[in-house]
């Protein structure tokens, strides 16, 4: 299993920007595709960004897509999401997670690790 510590976080305003970063440890980290999730208050945690091992491959939310960008430094053991345009529906709590095989399913039970997130709060 590989760990994950989620930074970045912060309060910001509508129209502003934010840049989430994943530290991830263990030596294996190109084994693995690494996403983003979110989870707002009352609601159930949400897909948001993936990207494949090699960073080839990304994929995103409707909800995120031209706003979102996930991208990874498999040299330094970090994934990144640079959010641009922020929106206060975009408040939440953000997670970093993993998982050692390729699906184009992206549902929060095919993420075997995960790290303990960190708070994203947009104001109007």
């Amino acid at each position: 299993q590989v760990q994950l510590v989620e930074s970045g976080g912060g309060l910001v305003q509508a129209g502003g920007s934010l840049r989430l970063s994943c530290a991830a440890s263990g030596r294996t980290f190109t084994s693995y595709s690494m996403a983003w999730f979110r989870q707002a208050p009352g609601k159930a945690r949400e897909f948001v960004a993936a990207i494949s091992w090699s960073g080839g491959s990304t994929h995103y939310a409707d909800s995120v897509r031209g706003r979102f960008t996930i991208s990874r430094d498999n040299a330094k053991n970090m994934v990144y999401l640079q959010m641009n345009s922020l929106k206060p529906e975009d408040t939440a709590v953000y997670y970093c997670a993993a998982r050692t095989y390729y699906s184009d399913s992206y549902v929060p039970g095919n993420f075997g690790s995960w790290g303990q997130g960190t708070q994203v709060t947009v104001s109007t």
